[in-house]
């Protein structure tokens, strides 16, 4: 065979050999797609889907006022500073005005066994609040834990008047002749117990502060952990015979209520003082030594800083405890016997500043054919 004969016959092998292995690979893909419908059942296979990525926006958190705790109206915290007003509690003061309208307000011993109330506003405000009265020691413990406050009161002995300029607290004396325009005289009420206040008029008086206070109290819906339901009907704080302070649990209100002797205090929209929370705070006091009237009568110092014993009412439960406070810039912290930090419910909060040596009781509910049980506490 020639060697043109030979190549032409290698050439004719490998044509075939190409065609054999074209035609076994066609085959072997044809026997994969008949096994693929088979094992899915005569049909054409699915194709996964590709992952979407989803993402929900978490919601955004609630404004919630920082004296109360209570969600902010229409959602945002007003931007203005705490305001700070004082209020006689005399027999002849009441009945007072916007008391209930007032995010906290604090209740302090004064000259010849009495109280007067120091009533703060910053999310809400009230179109009549008082009667305004005079400014006193206990004031500038109270106000400076409130981040540099309006405080608006009617006068003061130059002392008291001092020391007010002196701190952390931004002074307005209704009597210095600046602020007239402000004061309301409603009908049927003379002086000393006439001079009455919108919230409106006061804060226009500094309208460039426009920053919030801090928070001084925790707030929460439960109560804290560890802590005992028990003797919380009641409260009865024996401040004087003026001012014999009882403070009822309203199931059906969801408040506390107050009274004075056993008659509902009332005041002059025709609503009964109440508050979600009553914080009682049994503190040092002295005789100081600022004569505060013609009869001869000494301001009453108040020691504000330091510890001593607490009993929180909330929720018709009494909660007993320590309060501790550290600077007058501070807030007080309030604890369990248990060391636990005791929240408050959202809502408006009455604080007492007892004097140490006034017994306070708590009382509990009756039960079925059986008295309601008294708890006491006295400071030392």
């Amino acid at each position: 065979m020639s060697r043109r004969t030979l190549r032409q016959q290698q050439k004719a092998e490998r044509r075939s050999h190409s065609w054999w292995y074209a035609l076994g690979g066609v085959a072997v893909v044809l026997i994969g797609v008949v096994v693929a419908l088979v094992l899915t059942g005569g049909t054409k296979p699915k194709l996964a889907k590709a992952a979407v990525a989803t993402t929900s926006a978490a919601p955004a958190p609630v404004a919630t006022c920082p004296l109360t705790g209570t969600p902010a109206p229409g959602g945002i915290v007003p931007a203005r500073p705490a305001l700070g007003i004082k209020i006689g509690n005399y027999p002849g003061d009441r009945p007072s005005a916007g008391l209930n309208q007032a995010d906290i307000v604090f209740e302090e011993p004064v000259e010849g066994a009495i109280t007067r109330l120091v009533a703060i506003f910053q999310c809400q405000g009230a179109a009549l609040v008082g009667d305004l009265r005079s400014a006193r020691e206990p004031d500038a413990g109270i106000l400076s834990q409130l981040s540099d406050p309006l405080f608006v009161h009617a006068g003061g002995i130059d002392p008291v008047l001092a020391l007010m300029a002196s701190s952390p607290l931004i002074d307005k004396n209704l009597l210095d002749g600046s602020y007239e325009s402000a004061i309301i005289h409603p009908a049927g009420r003379v002086a000393p117990y006439s001079t009455f206040v919108s919230t409106a008029s006061l804060w226009a008086f500094d309208p460039t502060d426009t920053t919030p206070p801090a928070p001084i109290f925790q707030y929460s819906a439960a109560l804290p952990t560890g802590s005992v339901a028990g003797s919380g009907a009641s409260v009865h704080i024996p401040f004087s015979s003026t001012s014999d302070v009882t403070w009822q649990w309203s199931a059906a209100a969801g408040k506390y209520i107050r009274s004075y002797a056993g008659a509902p205090d009332i005041l002059l929209d025709g609503s009964q003082t109440a508050a979600n929370n009553v914080v009682i705070l049994s503190v040092q006091t002295a005789t100081g030594p600022w004569v505060e009237n013609s009869e001869g009568g000494h301001e009453v110092d108040v020691t504000a800083t330091g510890t001593g014993p607490l009993v929180v009412m909330r929720d018709g439960v009494a909660i007993t405890g320590t309060w501790s406070r550290s600077s007058l810039t501070a807030p007080a912290t309030l604890t369990t016997t248990g060391g636990v930090p005791i929240t408050l419910e959202p809502g408006n909060t009455w604080e007492e500043l007892v004097p140490d040596g006034v017994t306070v009781t708590q009382t509990a509910a009756a039960t079925t054919g059986a008295g309601g049980g008294a708890a006491t506490t006295t400071a030392p």
